[in-house]
């Protein structure tokens, strides 16, 4: 897990033409995405199209990424962040909780950028895999270069999904995917690109990273 310090980010949609300020707090990011090797260590499972232990996760819904990220905090005596209910498509977040758990999409640009302001961290094929570098296929973890906040593949090689409702309004309970992945093209592996798609769809360029809050320590009990 990397440390990623307070700041603010500007989140903007390409379809809607909007853009909003959101201030992140400081927080902890893994420095590169969940291997199939991790996951099959905590659930048992390898849903992954093509195999291999360091090799991105993918092919796992919004769902099975959350349920990871409760998982592996129950494994490690950690508060769980998620309360879930599959069957009722109910999904809620403790912020008070120590767990793991998935990033906004606006902690998610700001770890992207990492200071930056253009389209990318660095030069895209130093830092990503994406359609003309990848060969059709996913790569392990960490073989690029990192941004300035130490994170790998923040760019490329499987997209990663977020916490965040996509757009409730018009497309109900879509999640927000960011990133790019191995198969698309160099306009998509951008810091700002906002992607969606269905909580219960495992695709196999979409993956996911976790997270945890970094909270404040608890007050001193008082003294007798």
């Amino acid at each position: 897990m990397v440390g990623v310090p307070a700041g603010r980010v500007t989140v903007s949609d390409r379809r809607t033409q909007k853009s909003w300020q959101v201030e992140v707090a400081g927080f902890e990011m893994a420095a590169v995405p969940v291997t199939q090797e991790a996951y099959a260590e905590v659930t048992g499972r390898r849903p992954s199209s093509v195999e291999g232990g360091r090799l991105p996760v993918e092919g796992v819904s919004w769902w099975d990424a959350a349920e990871f990220c409760d998982a592996l905090s129950r494994r490690e005596g950690l508060t769980p962040a998620y309360a879930l209910d599959r069957e009722a498509e109910r999904a809620e977040w403790d912020e008070t909780a120590d767990g793991y758990r998935l990033p906004t999409e606006a902690e998610w640009e700001y770890a992207c950028r990492a200071g930056t302001t253009g389209p990318r961290y660095g030069q895209l094929d130093a830092v990503a895999w994406h359609q003309g570098n990848s060969d059709g296929r996913t790569h392990p973890v960490g073989g690029k270069e990192p941004n300035a906040f130490g994170l790998y593949d923040m760019l490329g090689n499987v997209w990663n999904w977020c916490w965040d409702v996509y757009d409730a309004e018009v497309y109900g309970t879509y999640r927000v995917l960011r990133g790019g992945g191995w198969a698309d093209e160099h306009w998509s592996c951008r810091a700002s690109v906002r992607r969606r798609s269905h909580p219960t769809f495992g695709i196999d360029d979409v993956g996911f990273r976790v997270a945890r809050s970094t909270l404040p320590p608890s007050p001193s009990p008082p003294r007798p």
